[in-house]
């Protein structure tokens, strides 16, 4: 796949475009039983749960990666304007969306 710009600025310094449309990059990872059981104890002591951080970065990379290959099905050059949403969908499952505006340079 060519690498499709990402960016969360409404605009590309040199490039003009035309819109073609909104995409989107969604995933939902759930909680292991390793993950759920480290977590518990840290919640004892405090701090960062690392291996929550690490599932919640990989999240991250793979809604940017479905919302990468979204705007290419789509014949964009870049994506604009690209932000991110998460949420729990339970106790044990974490979503993220990465969307953003497709566009084609002129």
């Amino acid at each position: 796949m060519a690498e499709i710009l990402v960016t969360t600025t409404e605009g590309i310094p040199g490039q003009e475009f035309e819109i073609i449309g909104e995409v989107f990059g969604l995933t939902t990872q759930s909680k292991n039983v390793v993950r759920n059981i480290g977590a518990s104890l840290k919640n004892i002591v405090g701090g960062e749960i690392k291996d929550y951080t690490q599932m919640m970065i990989e999240a991250r990379d793979v809604a940017i990666e479905r919302l990468r290959q979204n705007a290419q099905d789509m014949g964009a050059d870049a994506v604009v304007m690209m932000r991110f949403d998460s949420g729990s969908i339970s106790a044990d499952m974490q979503s993220v969306a990465a969307y953003g505006t497709a566009v084609k340079f002129k």
